[in-house]
């Protein structure tokens, strides 16, 4: 099988996730990694991970390069992608993961410096957004730039069109239970956002803004004005937890709603993307999940045959950066 060889922009919780993720495939190969940390602080991050736990491999730096399982992967710390020569190493699709480059024009840049497709590891206010497993077969060949939507989206979007699919969704409301990001302070200080997203991340439930849900209603047109939602931002480090209150159109039941879940994360598109489980599970169990929403059957309920609460689980660092790996090996097919 040849690899499809990629680049990353940004070397972050995500970035480096990728490339971790990356190393378990036979289909993807990391060439390239953009950062503006020294390489010796890269190779140490990727390495040591206070969440994942040590790199199951071997890190080592070598003339200025990572070194990852005995394969070198030239680093580069370019602030402008404009001049990251792309094409001298191969890096056909680019995971763009700083989270600054998000817009078309701005990953363009990517393309400008020699690589064919970039994938945008964050919701995108122009470039078209794809969730694996629920939009992602309409992609076109022609889309050189595509967003994987946010980490939250892609736990939402899947059981949203299982409930949309089976029962249609008259309006629902979205709360995700979100553990920390890195934009979050661990002491009071001022914040980009809003006033309370400066507070510490340590000791607080902080209510926070979040787009997913309407994003959701751009990877399923349909869901147009029936969805919104908000966040709390928790002092957990990772796993996040989508709590979905739903008015469904058709009269049904929790039970029916059960077995339907369980029937879509066993076959078809879904498969590998929603899980399911009945165990009496807690945040930490899902620590390293690929699947990007694993919806707890124990969590949910019913209070009339239309109005239902749906609880459903991600890793919002490992189960996004896999899956964008998905969508990338995905573009690269076509």
């Amino acid at each position: 099988m040849t690899k499809v060889k990629i680049g990353i922009n940004g070397f972050g919780r995500i970035g480096r996730l990728v490339l971790r993720a990356a190393v378990k495939r036979n289909d993807i190969e990391v060439v390239g990694v953009n950062d503006l940390l020294d390489v010796n602080h890269l190779a140490y991050l990727l390495e040591y991970d206070s969440v994942h736990g040590k790199f199951d491999g071997k890190v080592e730096v070598k003339d200025g390069n990572l070194v990852v399982d005995g394969k070198s992967i030239r680093v580069s710390a370019e602030r402008d992608p404009r001049n990251l020569k792309w094409d001298e190493i191969g890096a056909e699709i680019v995971a763009e993961c700083t989270g600054i480059f998000t817009t078309q024009e701005s990953a363009n840049y990517h393309i400008e410096a020699g690589a064919k497709k970039v994938v945008i590891s964050a919701p995108s206010k122009d470039a078209p957004m794809y969730v694996y497993g629920v939009n992602h077969k309409e992609i076109k060949a022609s889309e050189t730039i595509v967003s994987n939507a946010s980490c939250t989206t892609n736990c939402l979007a899947p059981i949203a069109k299982v409930l949309n699919d089976e029962f249609g969704i008259a309006e629902g409301l979205m709360t995700t239970v979100h553990a920390t990001t890195a934009t979050q302070l661990t002491v009071d200080g001022p914040s980009r956002k809003d006033f309370r997203g400066g507070r510490s991340a340590m000791i607080n439930i902080i209510p926070a803004s979040t787009g997913a849900a309407k994003a959701v209603t751009k990877v399923i047109p349909a869901l147009e004005g029936k969805l919104t939602g908000m966040a709390f931002r928790v002092p957990t480090a990772d796993v996040s937890v989508v709590d979905l209150t739903v008015r469904l159109e058709k009269k049904t039941s929790y039970e029916e709603i059960k077995k339907v879940m369980k029937n879509a994360s066993e076959t078809g598109d879904l498969k590998g993307v929603l899980g399911y489980t009945e165990a009496p599970v807690v945040s930490q169990d899902f620590v390293g999940e690929t699947r990007t929403s694993v919806f707890d059957a124990e969590a949910g309920m019913e209070l009339n045959p239309n109005f239902f609460k749906i609880v459903s689980w991600y890793d919002n660092e490992a189960g996004f950066s896999n899956k964008l790996l998905d969508l990338v090996a995905h573009t690269a097919s076509l």
